[in-house]
């Protein structure tokens, strides 16, 4: 099983990006797919998360109506527009994948990506 984060650099406050994750070796529909994040010095935080089927979608209040999670199963591809991004955004940002559902605790997922940086200028 292998998850793969790309997309992440560097943008000025105001701009966007869009990280994909590209996963291998399991059955990419069955799977929950979410992504974390983990800032210097701080805890690793849930972002976003979509159910299986894709109907549901999930996002921390900080990042609500900014970011956009989405799925194309067909390339076992996941992924997490950012608009109007922040310093504060500024973090690694980890691909997570799991059969059991979405979660917003990191240790509910059983497979994670090694994770993109991102970083936002003020």
């Amino acid at each position: 099983v292998r998850l793969v984060e790309s997309g992440g650099g560097l943008v000025q406050a105001g701009g966007s990006l869009k990280l994909s994750c590209t996963a291998s070796g399991f059955t990419f529909s069955r799977y929950a797919l979410g992504w974390f994040r983990q800032a210097p010095g701080k805890e690793r935080e849930f972002v976003s998360a979509s159910s299986s089927t894709g109907r549901g979608l999930y996002y921390t209040d900080s990042v609500k109506g900014r970011f956009t999670i989405s799925r194309d199963d067909a390339k076992n591809t996941v992924y997490l527009q950012m608009d109007r991004l922040k310093p504060e955004d500024t973090a690694v940002y980890f691909c997570v994948a799991d059969t059991r559902g979405w979660s917003e605790c990191s240790h509910k997922y059983e497979y994670w990506g090694q994770g993109t940086q991102v970083t936002v200028s003020s």
